[in-house]
């Protein structure tokens, strides 16, 4: 009988893999430590945005989204123009392989990383370029401009790299952007950007002013903790950003993100405060796991890595056990969130206990 066929390039889509709850364990309380998201809930003002948002969700929310676009480009110092907002940065992804990739065309980006980025590329047809990461978790980024040829249109640069964790330094993505063709999108992907630290930090923007096909995206989910209500912004020529509009839902950001998107803007200390609470949590995390003798890449996110090959299941299983969730990527490691204190507190001895095997 004939039936409906999928385009073919939806056989080669991998599933996305979201972290799981927590399964409770009796006499612990459980801690979701799998999704990377901020364990402190929005300030106070944000909730009240939502809620006075909410009294009017019978309507559709502003197609424009006219107030968070004023309200980024006042705090970005940016025109509108270059502006695109979407549901998280995850969709602003899609659009942009969509907006500037015919099928058969490449996107370069570093492996591992983030787990969207083979999706939204095999989802438009284009083809995956996947350049190894260094042994220290990082990009490769001489071996990403020998990967970038005549069918490139989009790189990928994940900073902080998302699972592994460390950050491109400005001085070298500068490099980079020299070796690549002026026609081929750059993406600055900086989920985790607010939780940097060190010198040579990249400056996205200075570099977006300098090379008109650079294009940085950001989200609320993370440093905002506004994971649930998916809203995330991309800053780009006016070429990119409105081939980015073009591509996106209507109405797809809804009323009630809109506004706690803006309202959150208006709270940057509130926000850096808890920042800096998550970042020294990370830093105490890292240490505690090299005390231990293990083997992790410098952290810049809101997050650490163990690359535990063979025992990464194992692993994930024991700290289940401890009524926490973690999330296992394969057989090439374990990614564990920053949460609360005493989840961090619990994570450490579970890493002190386990006896790897590989």
């Amino acid at each position: 009988m004939n039936a409906p066929r999928p385009r073919a390039a939806l056989a080669a889509v991998p599933a996305y893999v979201a972290g799981r709850p927590p399964t409770p364990v009796e006499g612990l309380e459980s801690y979701k430590l799998s999704s990377n998201e901020n364990p402190f809930p929005p300030v106070p003002e944000v909730l009240e945005a939502v809620q006075a948002a909410a009294q009017t969700m019978n309507r559709y929310p502003d197609m424009g989204s006219t107030a968070l676009y004023a309200a980024l480009a006042d705090h970005l110092g940016v025109r509108t123009e270059e502006l695109a907002v979407a549901t998280g940065s995850v969709a602003l992804l899609y659009h942009l392989v969509q907006a500037f990739c015919d099928p058969g065309d490449e996107v370069v980006y570093a492996w591992r990383s983030f787990e969207a980025y083979p999706i939204a590329t095999a989802v438009c047809g284009a083809t995956a370029v996947q350049v190894p990461l260094t042994a220290d978790g990082r990009h490769d980024l001489d071996a990403m401009a020998a990967q970038v040829g005549e069918r490139t249109k989009v790189v990928l640069l994940c900073t902080p790299n998302n699972p592994t964790g460390p950050a491109l330094r400005h001085g070298e993505v500068e490099a980079f952007l020299a070796r690549v063709p002026s026609d081929v999108v750059v993406v600055l992907d900086e989920a985790y950007g607010e939780f940097v630290r060190g010198e040579d930090r990249l400056d996205a923007l200075a570099l977006l002013r300098q090379h008109g096909n650079v294009a940085v995206m950001r989200t609320f989910a993370k440093a905002y903790g506004l994971a649930g209500l998916r809203v995330g912004y991309l800053v780009g020529s006016d070429v990119v950003a409105g081939a980015v509009r073009a591509c996106a839902l209507p109405f797809g950001v809804s009323g009630v993100a809109q506004a706690a998107a803006a309202e959150a803007l208006r709270h940057q200390a509130a926000m850096e405060g808890r920042v800096a609470a998550l970042v020294a949590e990370r830093d105490r995390v890292h240490a505690g796991l090299l005390e231990q003798g293990w083997s992790s890449p410098e952290p810049q996110g809101n997050f650490v890595w163990l690359p535990l090959g063979a025992d990464t299941a194992r692993f994930a299983g024991a700290a289940e056990a401890q009524g926490l969730v973690v999330r296992p990527y394969g057989e090439d490691g374990v990614r564990i969130t920053i949460g609360e204190v005493p989840a961090n507190d619990r994570f450490l001895r579970v890493a002190a206990e386990f006896e790897p095997k590989a």
